[in-house]
């Protein structure tokens, strides 16, 4: 279990520093235009991957279902509405709205699984968009950066509903198999809709400087291939609440890389945010409920021991 938990540490760190590196990128390329090519070199170098280690097949018309589902979810909207998002509103207010992601995931799968959260998870969901809420009102309130913000939870609400098809496919795909062929097949549709939204728009690579170059080969194969190999080899493994809780993790990386790397100056009201939300999560995901009845069943055993 541990080998899982550093693999999705890993993920989050790559995660959390490829938010601000992605709002380097859309600085000189459309975001409709740049996530294409991103993603499809993404899904190059995962089947590139996979090959070496001799583990691509063909899927089934079953799994080619759950594919598709995966990509337009995961790939297409996800990442269509996070670069969306990027273009309109800061590295570090994306950063924090990201980390929604572990309640929305834990009220999630609760309500598919017709299981209700419990009123503690409620006030943790209730708590963490206190946090988001409290970091989109200082840019603004519901204008300007506010349209950006929106953008960023659309595309954290989509990844969410994401994990669950591919917790559900992990029963008889490879979660990493199943990551190559979504980015494949999402960056097809992506393009079709950069060709719609931003005609024209792809001559902007001709005009980018070296460094360019160098940050989106970073972002395409280690921010996406690697990160999303991990992070969904991982969801398939403990499933997507437990996978989630870590993308908190995420939150702070992408705070930490957007005050180093982009400069962006974290305020009181980005730091409560943060501590709301990571109190969000801790409650909305389960987690204090579990350490409560743990601690409880350990104090009940003293006591019949002592009785004893």
């Amino acid at each position: 279990m541990w080998k899982i938990y550093a693999l999705l540490t890993t993920a989050m760190l790559i995660w959390g520093f490829n938010l601000p590196l992605l709002k380097y990128l859309l600085t000189y390329v459309g975001p409709v235009t740049m996530t294409t090519f991103r993603i499809l070199l993404a899904g190059i170098a995962v089947f590139i991957i996979l090959a070496a280690f001799k583990m691509l097949r063909l899927p089934t018309k079953k799994e080619w279902k759950y594919i598709i589902g995966g990509a337009m979810l995961n790939v297409v909207l996800h990442h269509y509405f996070l670069n969306m998002g990027l273009f309109r509103t800061s590295g570090t207010n994306a950063g924090l709205i990201l980390g929604l992601g572990p309640v929305l995931t834990a009220i999630s799968v609760s309500l598919i699984m017709r299981n209700s959260p419990s009123k503690v998870q409620w006030l943790g969901f209730i708590i963490g968009l206190i946090g988001v809420s409290s970091v989109v009102l200082a840019g603004g309130g519901l204008g300007g950066l506010a349209l950006g913000d929106v953008f960023v939870f659309l595309s954290i609400a989509a990844q969410v509903l994401s994990f669950l098809v591919i917790a559900k496919a992990a029963k008889t795909l490879d979660p990493r198999i199943m990551t190559a062929y979504m980015m494949v097949v999402g960056s097809a549709v992506l393009f079709i809709i950069s060709l719609i939204q931003e005609p024209g728009e792809i001559k902007a690579f001709a005009t980018v400087p070296p460094l360019f170059w160098l940050g989106f080969a970073a972002s395409g194969i280690i921010g996406t291939a690697v990160g999303h190999m991990l992070y969904n080899y991982s969801v398939g493994k403990v499933g997507p609440s437990k996978a989630a809780i870590f993308i908190n993790f995420n939150t702070m990386f992408s705070l930490a890389g957007s005050a180093l790397f982009l400069g962006e100056i974290i305020t009181y009201r980005h730091l409560i945010g943060l501590v709301l939300i990571i109190a969000g999560v801790i409650l909305g995901s389960g987690a204090a409920e579990d350490l409560w009845k743990k601690r409880h069943a350990r104090n009940v055993e003293k006591i019949d021991k002592n009785i004893v």
